[in-house]
């Protein structure tokens, strides 16, 4: 009950927030489009057939939790985009990178090549997910994405569980990184163009070398 009276309360400090423009970008890049006024409660379908259908059609890879019991993100357990097995985002461990998004938002998806790209080239050593955030046409999304090549697990977070923790979403696209200790980061706030640009990024922000 607390869970889904914070969202409801943080689902109307988006609508407001939106009002006054994105925020800055973690990175230095261009900031993420404002998040508009979520679903006022979770009741929204991320599996119809048509979406089941659409998925199984894609090369978009199969939801599946991490090995964790406490990974250093929520416990907090989301479906899967599309149909498939859901995750307590508490089992993922880092390194990993996490992207939030939605369906109607075009910066999203011109920001999923880049992710894309990068999870081809180093999704063994940082795996990426993605997050279809407060979304009520979460089929739109799913046909962005795979429009666009996208074939990173993907979930959904309709209801806004999301928000007053540390993936909340101000704007989007944000991008977030989980480290090996557990911690969570932001990225980048939008404007990721190329897998070069999220591997120097996420090297920066985890301390690593990819």
């Amino acid at each position: 009950m607390v869970r889904r009276v914070g969202a409801a309360v943080a689902a109307l400090l988006l609508a407001s927030l939106a009002g006054c423009g994105t925020e800055s970008s973690a990175g230095g890049g261009q900031s993420g489009a404002p998040l508009g006024d979520g679903p006022s409660s979770s009741k929204v379908d991320v599996a119809t057939d048509e979406m089941v259908a659409a998925k199984k059609a894609s090369k978009v890879e199969a939801c599946e939790p991490g090995a964790a019991s406490d990974g250093g993100l929520p416990s907090i357990v989301l479906p899967c985009l599309g149909g498939g097995e859901p995750a307590d985002l508490a089992s993922f461990e880092g390194p990993m990178v996490i992207n939030l998004f939605q369906g109607f938002c075009a910066p999203c998806k011109e920001e999923m090549p880049a992710l894309q790209s990068f999870y081809e080239t180093y999704g063994d050593e940082v795996p990426v997910i993605g997050i279809d955030v407060m979304d009520t046409v979460p089929g739109v999304a799913l046909e962005e994405a795979i429009s666009r090549g996208v074939t990173f697990p993907m979930y959904a977070d309709p209801g806004g569980e999301l928000q007053g923790g540390p993936l909340t979403a101000r704007a989007v696209p944000a991008t977030y990184v989980l480290s090996s200790s557990g911690e969570v980061e932001l990225l980048q706030m939008g404007g990721m163009t190329s897998a070069t640009q999220v591997k120097e990024l996420v090297e920066k922000k985890l301390g690593i070398t990819l």
